[in-house]
């Protein structure tokens, strides 16, 4: 069973249809929209400010989710697909957007609808990520526009993540 804390009593809030590995741990003022999934070794920390996460969300293994106390929540819209041990840091993602393999997204940075944040990839702080774009590198520089190819994966994976979800209920 996932480790579920409160901190300060904020409990983690959970829509319908949410999974949470065996290993996931969840603390504070998080909420989460429904048919979400924390995969294995992933933390959500919403101890020292809060953290909103849409629906049809997926954190995958190893990731963190943080924010910065008094200064930074972590708000990550819907469809979103944040890849495994990437980091995620007192900012916002905008809906159907794809943060890669190890990629780090830090404080007060937007990363906007149908974007995707290569592995390896480190947005800034206060980066503003245009719609529609691909970045990459260290730190991230825009590098070109999506392709449809890659808007359809925008589009799809956040329901490929339901399904594997659901193989572990």
């Amino acid at each position: 069973m996932a480790l579920i804390k409160p901190v300060e009593d904020k409990y983690p809030q959970f829509g319908d249809n949410c999974f949470l590995a065996d290993n996931a741990t969840i603390v504070g003022d998080v909420v989460m929209g429904k048919n979400c999934s924390i995969w294995f070794n992933a933390v959500v920390r919403g101890d020292v400010n809060f953290i909103t996460i849409g629906d049809n969300t997926n954190i995958q293994d190893g990731a963190v989710i943080h924010c910065t106390y008094q200064k930074a929540p972590t708000v990550i819209g819907n469809n979103v697909n944040i890849g495994h041990n990437a980091l995620v840091h007192g900012c916002v993602l905008k809906d159907r957007v794809l943060i890669g393999m190890g990629a780090i997204v830090m404080d007060n940075a937007i990363v906007n609808e149908y974007c995707i944040i290569a592995a390896g990839a480190i947005i800034l702080e206060n980066t503003v990520c245009e719609p529609g774009y691909l970045y990459a590198g260290v730190p991230a520089k825009k590098i070109k526009p999506i392709s449809d190819q890659q808007r359809e994966l925008l589009d799809s994976l956040p329901n490929r993540y339901i399904m594997y979800s659901d193989w572990f209920k």
